[in-house]
C-alpha cells in the first residue's frame, strides 16, 4: 500500500526500517471520487496530499467562474496550496480530483511532529519545495515566452500520456488556449505524424533504382 510513497521519500532521503514504519503509521489515507473537491478557495488548506493513484489538479477561478489550471498531479506527485498550508491563511487555489483518486495526506501538526521525530524529513520537504518552486518558475517563463503550440508540447513532455486520461477542456485551460484551438493543434500534429509515416513507409517499400 505504501510502496509508491516510500519510493518517493527514497528519492531524497534514506530511511531505516523504524523510520519507514513510523512515517507510514502517521500517514492518513482516503479515496475520493472524480470531481471531489479537496480544497476550496478561501478555506484554509489543512492537508498536504500525495497522489497514490489517480490525478488531482490545482487551479484558480476568476470572478466570472473561468478556471485556470495551474498544475496537474497524477501518481507520485504532491499537491498543496503551500502558502495556505504553512501560513494558515485562506487558500488562493483549489484542488479537486480529475479521476477517482487515492491519496495519502498529512496535516500541519502531523508534519511538524514528523520533523521532530525524523529530522530527515526536513531535508525531504525542503527539496520538494525547491523543486516545486523551480517548476512554477519554468511554468511562468513558458507561459510568457512560448507559443501555444510550444506550450502544448511542453505539457505533453511534462505529463506523458496524461492527455489520454483527462478532459480536453482541462488541458486547454492549462495551456492557456480554447478547447477548439487545442483540437486544431492536435489535428495538426496528427497530420504531421501521418505524413511522416507515409514518407518513411515509401522509403522502406521502394528499393533504390540501382539496387
Amino acid at each position: 500500500m505504501h510502496n509508491l510513497i516510500t519510493a518517493n521519500f527514497a528519492l531524497h532521503v534514506s530511511l531505516d526500517h523504524a523510520e519507514n514504519k513510523y512515517v507510514c503509521s502517521v500517514l492518513q489515507h482516503k479515496s475520493v471520487k472524480k470531481n471531489t473537491a479537496l480544497l476550496t478557495a478561501g478555506k484554509i488548506c489543512r492537508s498536504l496530499y500525495f497522489v497514490n493513484k489517480g490525478c488531482l489538479r490545482i487551479f484558480n477561478k476568476n470572478a466570472d467562474g473561468t478556471e485556470h489550471n495551474i498544475l496537474f498531479c497524477p501518481e507520485n506527485w504532491w499537491a498543496v496550496d503551500i502558502s495556505s498550508f504553512f501560513g494558515k491563511r485562506p487558500a488562493f487555489y483549489e484542488i479537486d480530483a480529475l479521476e477517482d483518486t487515492d491519496v495519502f495526506y498529512l496535516g500541519y501538526n502531523a508534519l511538524e511532529e514528523l520533523f521532530l521525530k525524523v529530522p530527515k524529513f526536513e531535508r525531504f520537504f525542503r527539496i520538494l519545495t525547491q523543486n516545486g518552486f523551480n517548476l512554477y518558475q519554468q511554468r511562468i517563463t513558458t507561459n510568457l515566452s512560448k507559443t501555444a503550440e510550444e506550450r502544448y508540447h511542453q505539457f505533453q513532455k511534462q505529463y506523458p500520456k496524461l492527455e489520454l486520461r483527462i478532459a480536453q477542456k482541462h488541458i486547454a485551460s492549462y495551456v492557456g488556449i480554447t478547447p477548439v484551438f487545442l483540437s486544431v493543434l492536435r489535428q495538426k500534429k496528427k497530420t504531421f505524424n501521418n505524413r511522416n509515416e507515409i514518407r518513411y513507409g515509401d522509403a522502406d517499400t521502394h528499393p533504390d533504382k540501382d539496387g
